[in-house]
């Protein structure tokens, strides 16, 4: 079970990662709300110290492992960059050696990140997913342990920034999140849970890795055979199960959001708020956009999850969306 986690459970986890970490802040943004006809309060994930609310997940996990298997002096896993920061920083602060494996072709800047951070990097596959594999057989080949990317204990540490979230900023109808492989939207929903709340939550994936929304559709886990699309945090073709689970049960709906509207949307966070935007954490604010309407005169929370984001990535993007007409007419035509 993912969901269930008590009021308590999750405050001594918070406890845990506050020992590390500082409380992000959020804020709410005239200019955005203005943007999108609500009222937007956004959670900076991206001022944690690698820029990603996965670091809290990682402190929680390796803690556990220290004290219930002690034995363990090497960890693996495999990301696309946020996951793999979060295992390479509490690795380090553990005193565990982390091995990450990521797909060939992934951000040189994340990648850079991960071995500063002291990991060894492992680059395999076309995909996630297929260095996912590829971890599993290395961690059998090597005697590691093996990092799962969704777990309950992740989700747990994950939660603190929800706990954060809520009591910072009372009384939110809704909340968007993107979804990868899960933590962060069961993140929300547990601490909303625990905390006895009623807001929505939304999760937002790209048209070109639907797999968690075609999963929430059919109430089990769907996989697709391909994730096409630059918004590499959500670029997911294999849902995990008890993720799967715990969201058909407790999100509102997951919705689909094109690239053009990730794009825009990286724009439209950087000129109103001047936070760079990796493109999952955008995805959150294009869904946002796209249900501006039913969302008018509410108060909506905005989760920015993430600040890894490659110069020339951003400057594509930039690029792409030169002025104010170029990003209505995207909103517009997606609609």
């Amino acid at each position: 079970m993912v969901s269930g986690h008590s009021l308590a459970e999750l405050e001594a986890a918070a406890e845990l990662v506050h020992r590390t970490l500082p409380l992000t802040p959020q804020f709410h943004w005239p200019l955005l709300s203005q943007r999108a006809g609500c009222e937007v309060w956004v959670k900076h994930e991206n001022h944690t110290p690698l820029g990603a609310f996965k670091v809290r997940g990682g402190l929680v996990y390796m803690d556990w492992l220290r004290q219930e298997h002690p034995h363990v002096t090497g960890v693996i896993t495999a990301t696309r960059g946020n996951h793999g920061q979060s295992v390479a920083f509490a690795a380090r602060q553990f005193g565990v050696r982390a091995k990450i494996v990521v797909p060939h072709g992934n951000s040189r800047e994340k990648n850079a990140a991960m071995r500063a951070l002291g990991a060894e990097l492992i680059e395999h596959g076309h995909d996630f997913q297929a260095a996912s594999e590829h971890a599993a057989q290395l961690a059998e080949t090597y005697s590691l342990h093996r990092v799962p990317s969704f777990h309950p204990l992740l989700v747990r540490g994950v939660a603190s920034y929800a706990l954060e979230f809520f009591r910072g900023c009372r009384a939110l109808d809704a909340v968007y999140v993107p979804v990868g492989m899960g933590s962060g939207i069961c993140g929300l929903m547990a601490a909303r849970d625990a905390l006895g709340l009623k807001t929505e939550i939304i999760g937002v994936v790209s048209r070109g890795a639907p797999a968690y929304a075609l999963s929430f559709a059919a109430g089990h886990p769907v996989a697709t055979e391909r994730a096409d699309t630059f918004v590499d945090g959500v670029a997911c073709r294999q849902p995990d199960a008890l993720a799967v689970e715990a969201i058909c049960r407790g999100a509102a709906r997951v919705i689909q959001v094109s690239d053009a509207e990730v794009a825009a949307a990286m724009c439209a966070l950087y000129q109103d708020t001047h936070n760079l935007a990796e493109p999952a954490v955008a995805a959150a604010f294009a869904g946002l956009m796209q249900e501006r309407e039913q969302m008018k005169h509410r108060k909506v929370g905005v989760v920015l999850t993430g600040a890894n984001l490659d110069l020339e990535v951003f400057r594509e993007v930039l690029n792409s969306c030169p002025d104010e007409s170029a990003k209505r007419l995207v909103w517009q035509q997606t609609r």
